[in-house]
């Protein structure tokens, strides 16, 4: 049963959602997933895939023709009754959701829309191959190959920091079809099946324990030509685009999970601590210092989503907003991460790490700061970001 229809009123769409989120929203799945195997937590975020989806939540994103059709406003209220009801962050959808999907709409043929649309919003998992050992950054420096032979291309490369591709169904891939060309030139989008020969897939174990990102092989791996997404060779354009997709309402959500809940259970840690000195750290003036001052950058961030999301529905180019925001909140959610790991001392690393969940809401303090490392770097590093912004906002060269 859909939550409530897109067009509606605003203030009836934030009741409905906020009604779902108080019965469907597991009040204790934080701590069921503490420990969790990684085959744990995918059939959890499965679940949890399953429920937003039957109750029209999933991709309110979308087009309506394919399940969304929500205005950004009302994507907005979503978004924000989602992170005050503590929703789980699914991660194992959000390349598919939130990545390939706007690429799908904004670049595919209507034919590839409907092979692989459906598929998404009915459970398949998506990676997305961009990154390789010497092409993070500098993304278009890329080496994985790919040879035109007649109806096919043939794969043949390495990929990097991979998230679930060892569960994923799909993979949106960068190749480079042009050596000859310049690097940002010559490079095409191609949809791989994840099952196809020639693919291996190896975990890598991070620091604060889950092994959510891969290393991925491609050994003479055969993609039929009616997956490559746009045209031969226009790979960068349609990537770029794929970029961009990933930010703005997702980002929000994840503001509003930092303004209310994060913040908050900093406040609770504060109060349960004592600092090594025996003073209970909610009593300390730098402790309470460091909490205003969280609050007080977590509300300035929002009211720079606000003025985004206002030029983002009168047309206006967002780009080096969007980067500003990406910076703003990795440095944010670092303080505070940080912040936190300080007051608790040696003894906040004794305890017991959640191994296969990742986030700062998973409760264990000292695996939160050592990943929220990772917004500094995940979909474009800071100093890219801050590139962005020197160039579309203050019109510096290149």
């Amino acid at each position: 049963m859909v939550v409530h229809e897109p067009g509606g009123n605003l203030d009836e769409l934030r009741r409905s959602v906020r009604e779902w989120c108080a019965t469907h929203i597991p009040k204790d799945w934080q701590d069921q997933q503490r420990g969790a195997t990684n085959d744990e937590l995918v059939a959890f975020l499965r679940w949890w895939g399953a429920e937003l989806r039957a109750t029209g939540l999933l991709v309110p994103h979308w087009p309506k023709e394919w399940g969304g059709g929500f205005s950004i406003p009302e994507q907005v209220v979503i978004a924000e009754e989602l992170a005050r009801g503590g929703a789980p962050r699914n991660g194992l959808y959000h390349v598919g959701v939130f990545n390939a999907a706007p690429t799908l709409v904004h670049s595919a043929t209507p034919e590839q829309q409907q092979r692989f649309l459906p598929g998404i919003l009915n459970g398949e998992v998506w990676c997305q191959g961009f990154s390789e050992p010497n092409a993070g950054s500098d993304l278009a420096s890329l080496q994985t190959r790919a040879v035109l032979d007649g109806d096919n291309y043939v794969v043949t490369g390495q990929k990097v920091w991979t998230s679930w591709a060892q569960v994923a169904d799909w993979c949106m891939l960068l190749v480079r079809t042009d050596p000859e060309a310049s690097k940002h030139k010559g490079i095409t989008l191609l949809v791989v099946d994840m099952h196809s020969p020639g693919i291996e897939v190896r975990p890598i174990k991070q620091a604060y324990g889950a092994s959510d990102f891969n290393e991925v092989f491609f050994d003479e791996v055969v993609v039929p030509v009616d997956q490559r997404i746009g045209r031969e060779n226009d790979g960068w354009a349609v990537a770029q685009g794929t970029l961009a997709a990933e930010r703005a309402i997702f980002i929000l959500e994840m503001t509003e999970r930092l303004r209310l809940n994060g913040i908050e259970a900093a406040v609770r840690e504060a109060a349960g601590w004592r600092l090594e000195s025996g003073e209970p750290a909610l009593e300390d003036a730098g402790v309470r210092e460091a909490i205003a001052e969280s609050y007080a950058e977590a509300e300035v961030l929002r009211h720079i989503l606000n003025a985004m999301i206002e030029n983002v529905i009168r047309g206006v180019d967002v780009g080096g907003t969007s980067a500003i925001i990406k910076i703003f909140y990795a440095e944010v959610i670092q303080k505070l991460m940080r912040a936190v790991t300080g007051w608790q001392g040696v003894r906040g690393q004794l305890d017991e790490p959640l191994l296969e969940c990742a986030g700062w809401e998973t409760g264990f303090w000292m695996n939160d700061y050592i990943h929220s490392f990772g917004h500094a770097i995940g979909g474009g590093t800071s100093e890219i970001m801050r590139n962005v912004i020197g160039e579309r906002m203050l019109g510096l060269p290149r």
